[in-house]
């Protein structure tokens, strides 16, 4: 099996971060297409193509620009979600250190699409090389006449800057992304309104993932028709995946979406590290719920396969579990992280997140109860569905709750260990 490379085919050139060599590989092609045409053009061509946002939750991205209103006399933002901060995700890191122009091409686009003259990429703060690159790529595309006053003769503006955030996994919420750029705490707002009616200065306002305007490029340049027939009817395209784990060989790939998920460890990844045998698999980054290794057998990388599956492609990050790891170990991992981010806005995430770490670390050091267990999943029934501001709650459940419930045994032999324990002691303690 054979990556199918469209964002990536010019990755690992050493070049591929300069504007010249962009260029050659007919970079800002799109760009140019796109300057000649109506919004309502552009917007409609992404529609057919069918392109979904590949930052997690899959939403149609050509609806989500048709959303902005047309007749309104305030102005319009484009931001760029570069935020990636979900535990084993690395794919948009990739892209911004060395395709940064691609990005920018899709923005401009989109820009032109919504009718937005100025536009922010939000980038998390610890990807030094990233901002480096970035603001290279932007410099050089003002200098070409790519971003600023009538690009290249067309009469549209269009201004981009550069927005380091503080390292903070709840910005990339869309929301509390807006709230961070408006110089706030980065909290999520409650919604409605949306972003798309009352975002950045409470102006309309589209926030993308990284690898959304990347894809945007190729689109305009080969047409919807060439994208939709790319992947399976409802999961157009190739989609990036950063695989990590028990693998052979880590890393970030581009695959055709509805590709099976085992095709791409056995495949692409080269198997499973040492031959361990497989034990489960999160296909979609810490927060989606976790694959059997039964499950892994029918599971397709698309959206409408993850589903069947009771799962989601998230952020695009599958972290490969072999046998002989400690899933008690993992999932506690996972819930502190979640516990540590919660912005503490909303009680069932603010106390949840906590109590749920709490309890794993209790029944991970053999001090748990079964009562603890049930505790766990009791607490992740008040937490999940709507009853925060922002997913980051339900996020928690996702990474703990299929996990318990699927591996149950696991959690179970630690409870048991302590029960085995106690009955050793107590004879001896009597003896004495």
């Amino acid at each position: 099996m054979a990556e199918m490379k469209i964002l990536t085919k010019f990755i690992e050139d050493p070049r591929s971060n300069e504007l010249e060599f962009y260029e050659s590989v007919h970079g800002y092609d799109g760009m140019k297409k796109a300057l000649a045409m109506a919004p309502e053009e552009i917007i409609d061509i992404v529609k057919k193509s069918g392109l979904r946002g590949r930052g997690g939750a899959g939403f149609p991205t050509g609806m989500k620009w048709s959303f902005i209103p047309k007749d309104i006399p305030k102005p319009k933002y484009l931001i760029c979600n570069a935020d990636e901060g979900e535990p084993g995700t690395f794919k948009d890191r990739k892209l911004i250190e060395n395709l940064p122009h691609q990005i920018i091409e899709g923005m401009v686009i989109g820009a032109k699409a919504i009718g937005a003259n100025k536009g922010f990429f939000y980038i998390r703060g610890e990807f030094n090389k990233g901002i480096d690159s970035m603001q290279k790529a932007i410099d050089e595309a003002y200098a070409k006449g790519y971003l600023g006053k009538n690009i290249l003769g067309s009469g549209f503006d269009f201004d981009l800057v550069l927005y380091a955030g503080a390292g903070a996994y709840i910005c990339g919420e869309e929301t509390a992304l807006i709230n961070s750029l408006e110089g706030r705490r980065g909290h999520p707002r409650l919604k409605p309104p949306f972003p798309a009616v009352s975002g950045l200065y409470r102006c309309p306002t589209v926030v993308n993932n990284v690898e959304t305007f990347s894809t945007v490029p190729h689109i305009i340049d080969k047409g919807a028709d060439w994208y939709s027939k790319i992947g399976t009817e409802k999961s157009p395209g190739t989609r990036l995946f950063s695989v990590s784990g028990h693998v052979k060989r880590p890393g970030v790939y581009e695959i055709e979406l509805g590709t099976p998920l085992l095709e791409l460890i056995n495949d692409l990844c080269g198997g499973m590290l040492d031959d361990i045998p497989l034990k489960a698999v999160i296909p979609g980054g810490s927060s989606v719920p976790i694959l059997t290794a039964e499950e892994c057998k029918t599971a397709n990388m698309d959206f409408e396969s993850m589903a069947a599956h009771k799962t989601m492609l998230g952020s695009g990050a599958v972290i490969v579990i072999g046998e002989g790891t400690d899933l008690v170990e993992t999932t506690y991992r996972f819930a502190r992280f979640y516990a540590h981010e919660s912005c503490g806005q909303c009680t069932p995430c603010r106390e949840g997140t906590h109590w749920v770490r709490d309890l794993l670390h209790k029944i991970r050091e053999g001090e748990g109860t079964t009562a603890d267990l049930d505790l766990i999943l009791s607490l992740a029934r008040n937490m999940e569905g709507g009853t925060t501001i922002c997913p980051l709650s339900d996020a928690c459940v996702g990474a703990v709750r299929p996990t318990i419930l699927k591996f149950k045994h696991e959690f179970e032999a630690r409870l048991k260990d302590k029960a085995a324990k106690e009955e050793v002691e107590q004879p001896a303690a009597s003896g004495a």
